[in-house]
This record gives C-alpha cells, sequence and structure tokens, in this order.
C-alpha cells in the first residue's frame, strides 16, 4: 500500500533513477542479454539503450495522468486515475529486457506493484533488472520477478483474486488462455499478441533498396520476432531482378558468434 501513496514526484524521481542505473550497466545487460537470448550483441546494445528510453519516458509521463471533470445536469460527474493494485506481467523469450520494460515502467508509473513474470527459457536479465529497481530505491515487495513456466506461475497469476490486471505478450494460442483464465476474477487483461507480417514490393518499387532491407526485416533477432516480415509478395514483372539483387544481400548477411561485434545473426533460442 505504501508504494501507491508516493508522490507523482518522487515517484518520478525513482523512476528516472532506475533509468540511469540500466544505463550505467548498460554494456552489463547487454551481455547478459546475449547470453540470455543468443541475439548479436550489437542488437543487445541497442535494445537495453531503448529500456532506458523507456524508464525515462515514464518518468516523465507520471504526473501527467489527469482526471476529467464532465458537465452533467443537477451537479458534477469526476473521474479520478487510480492505481490498480497488483499486476501480473507475463513476458516472451525473444526480447525479454525490452519487453519486460514496456510492461513495468507503466505500471509503476501508476502506482502499481508488479509480479513480473519472463519466459523460464530467458529469465536472467528480467532478474537483473528487478535488483536494479531494488537499488534505486523502489520499495521492497513494489517490483517481483518470479521465473517459471508459464503453465504453472502464469496460469497462478492469470487466476489469483489479489492479482487486477495481467499483461501477457506472447502466442496467440495462450494469449487466449490467459483471458479465459483471467474472466474467472474479471481481470483486465492486455494482450500482445503473434503474428507474421508480409513484404509487399511492386514492379515500381526502388528494387534494390526492398532487396537490401529484406533480410534484416526477417532475419533480425533470427526471425524470432512476431513482426518479422517472413513472406514477401512481388508483383510478377519484377520478380527476377528482386531475386537477384535479394540473393546477393541474403548472402552479405553475416552469421555467427553473438558476442561479436560485426555478428548480424546468431543462434536460435
Amino acid at each position: 500500500p505504501a508504494w501507491s501513496k508516493v508522490s507523482p514526484p518522487d515517484r518520478a524521481r525513482l523512476l528516472r533513477r532506475v533509468a540511469s542505473l540500466i544505463e550505467e550497466h548498460g554494456e552489463e545487460l547487454a551481455l547478459l542479454e546475449t547470453r540470455n537470448v543468443g541475439k548479436p550483441i550489437a542488437d543487445a546494445r541497442g535494445e537495453v539503450a531503448m529500456v532506458a528510453d523507456v524508464f525515462h519516458f515514464y518518468a516523465g509521463a507520471i504526473d501527467k495522468h489527469h482526471g476529467e471533470t464532465i458537465p452533467v445536469a443537477g451537479g458534477v460527474d469526476m473521474t479520478f486515475r487510480e492505481p490498480l493494485g497488483v499486476v501480473g506481467l507475463i513476458t516472451p523469450w525473444n526480447f525479454p529486457l525490452n519487453i519486460a520494460s514496456w510492461k513495468v515502467a507503466p505500471a509503476l508509473a501508476c502506482g502499481n506493484t508488479i509480479v513480473l513474470k519472463p519466459a523460464e527459457i530467458t529469465p536472467l536479465s528480467s532478474l537483473r533488472l528487478g535488483e536494479l529497481l531494488a537499488e534505486a530505491g523502489v520499495h521492497e515487495g513494489v517490483m517481483n520477478v518470479v521465473a517459471g513456466k508459464g503453465s504453472v506461475v502464469g496460469q497462478a497469476m492469470c487466476e489469483h483474486e489479489d492479482v487486477a490486471k495481467i499483461g501477457f505478450t506472447g502466442s496467440t494460442e495462450v494469449g487466449a488462455n490467459v483471458m479465459r483464465s483471467a474472466a474467472g476474477t474479471i481481470k483486465r487483461v492486455t494482450l500482445e499478441l503473434g503474428g507474421k507480417s508480409a513484404n509487399v514490393v511492386f514492379a515500381d518499387a526502388d528494387l534494390e533498396a526492398a532487396a537490401a532491407a529484406a533480410p534484416a526485416a526477417v532475419f533480425g533477432n533470427a526471425g524470432q520476432d512476431c513482426c518479422a516480415r517472413s513472406r514477401i509478395l512481388v508483383e510478377r514483372s519484377a520478380l527476377d531482378r528482386f531475386m537477384d539483387a535479394l540473393e546477393a544481400a541474403v548472402e552479405s548477411l553475416r552469421v555467427g558468434d553473438p558476442l561479436d561485434d560485426d555478428t548480424q545473426m546468431g543462434p536460435l533460442i
């Protein structure tokens, strides 16, 4: 209960401290994420920088949540923004630290306490994030990281009567189960579910530019991305020219040790 009573300016200062600690520990977190996931170290460094940006953003947003006053006949209708309480956050294995920040930072900014369940095969960076929040001065018990299988830990979170909201990123199949499980206690639910995207190339496009951009769009993070452009639809009259350019672009992709600065694709998780 003490966390929701922290004043917005003090909560903002704490989140800024978290952002600064993430920046100070940037290389450590990037190495941890690369070893955790197998993504190239250059990608991991960029993702950690984005995590710090997310905490900076929500630190600035804390005092921008305003209620509404709506004129009604015979009186005044007022809306207040209040914390929900305990929120359960379930994150996937492809961008563990990044997606954790998207869920953790706004939940903390709004005065909620958190149970974060990272994917059981990539928990390391989320566990370290929990330590950094404690180091920044976030109250004990506000940020809780529980590693374990979704069918056990995640299911318990979805069904627990003291959890007011579930935020889930993962497959459509599991997301449907999250929604069903949360329905018993009428939880609020936010779902970010898997999908694949098409890359559409018309004959009047800059074919060389399109072919150069296509490999990173599908092979980034070794293709483990819910918005990877894993299909390319090419207008028939441009197909041969596009394929010639695409072949050269794909063959230039550097696959190797994810701790090598020049590697563009590491192993699968």
